[in-house]
């Protein structure tokens, strides 16, 4: 059983994931107000996107490692406290070059928040805990994610593109105080900050890479493809925006309700879960191809959310366990991982739309999807076992 003060941390970890997932998507729906509200063409309103994202995938290498050299939870704090401030500053952004800096000081230190809360998470829980405590934190980030296109929606359509900005950036504050309060002091698992060493390390590290490979392939499977399912609600439905919106919201809530019941499951099944997962998760991306009754694509879109929180936080796991002295590091490489594969993803489904049609991004991610649960299982089976080897032939020379 959890402690009630590590609930409490965890509870207050995820809710600082939903925000500052929901910060990354929440910025896309506005491009066409900012550009109108400061004069400019919707592709240079873009490109305080872009500077966020760009910031964003950059700094996930810098933090992480930061993380594992002063101590994760004071850089969890600074990079809190930053994205709150810099998010709450684009109320004053005025023109487009002041908006990209801002956005992109906003992006580089959200940066931090998915590597380090994730090895925090890594050092707090113990091992029957902590597949459920990751799956907890990831849920609130798929969350904060599929909420973000109503949220920053309604307040634009309330208030203006700068109130999204400013009710996230007050929230992150709020959320920033109370880890201030919760987390307590850790140090460092590392001697010297040097980046060429640590990630020649980790990069040399032949099964973390090629669990980061895992990461990519999930990111461009399923964020990948999901970018494009409020179109195939769009087409396969007659519901407006606000009601798709809601929708794609069972994505997140899927993943809140895997994390609740993964460790049950896992203490049954074991790492064959990852086999389960994959066949019931495509079949539910291959389903979303062809279904246009609004209540079963929510329910699809529930069941990819739950599986995916299966196979990604038995990987997250899996990394940190590889290296646990730089688990900041090792949640670094995976979440640039991720956002790589969704980046990709995104890029390579949006040549299938201009070539074919939206259902074969659904049914090509399927059998991917699949691909994914299969080869993960395979590869923690190998993993485990050139680990148990390891640890036996440490255990017969220090006999």
């Amino acid at each position: 059983m959890m402690e009630k003060k590590d609930k409490q941390m965890l509870f207050y970890l995820g809710l600082m994931g939903f925000f500052t997932n929901g910060d990354i998507y929440s910025g896309a729906p506005l491009i066409v107000k900012i550009a109108e509200d400061l004069s400019i063409t919707v592709s240079n309103a873009a490109l305080s996107v872009t500077a966020y994202m760009l910031a964003f995938g950059l700094f996930t290498l810098i933090l992480g490692p930061m993380g594992d050299r002063y101590g994760k939870s004071r850089i969890m704090i600074i990079s809190s406290f930053g994205t709150a401030i810099f998010s709450c500053l684009c109320i004053f952004a005025n023109n487009l070059p002041l908006l990209i800096f801002l956005r992109a000081a906003n992006g580089a230190l959200a940066a931090g928040n998915m590597p380090i809360s994730m090895a925090i998470v890594g050092e707090k829980f113990p091992g029957e805990q902590l597949q459920g405590a990751v799956g907890k934190l990831m849920g609130w980030m798929l969350l904060g994610g599929a909420f973000a296109t109503i949220i920053g929606g309604a307040i634009s359509y309330i208030a203006s593109w700068k109130g999204v900005y400013l009710a996230y950036g007050v929230a992150e504050l709020i959320i920033s105080f109370l880890l201030l309060n919760t987390l307590e002091p850790s140090k460092g698992t590392i001697k010297k900050l040097n980046y060429f060493d640590i990630y020649g390390k980790a990069i040399a590290n032949g099964k973390l890479m090629s669990v980061v490979l895992l990461i990519i392939v999930s990111g461009f499977a399923v964020f990948g493809s999901f970018t494009y399912t409020g179109e195939l609600v769009s087409k396969h439905t007659d519901l407006n925006i606000l009601s798709i919106g809601f929708v794609l919201a069972f994505f997140g809530i899927g993943g809140i309700a895997g994390s609740n019941v993964i460790e049950k499951i896992r203490m049954k099944i074991g790492n064959n879960v990852c086999i389960v997962a994959g066949v019931i998760g495509s079949i539910a991306l291959f389903q979303l191809s062809y279904i246009s009754y609004y209540p079963l694509i929510s329910l699809l879109l529930f069941f990819v959310g739950v599986m995916f929180v299966f196979v990604h936080s038995a990987n997250l796991i899996m990394a940190q366990s590889i290296i646990p002295n730089m688990r900041g590091t090792a949640m670094a490489l995976v979440s640039f991982g991720m956002f790589c594969g969704s980046g990709i993803g995104t890029l390579v489904n949006n040549r299938i739309l201009e070539k074919s049609v939206i259902e074969n991004i659904f049914i090509s991610a399927a059998l991917i999807f699949l691909c994914l649960g299969l080869s993960t299982w395979l590869i923690h089976k190998v993993i485990n076992h050139k680990m148990i080897q390891g640890e036996g032939r440490r255990g017969k020379v220090l006999g």
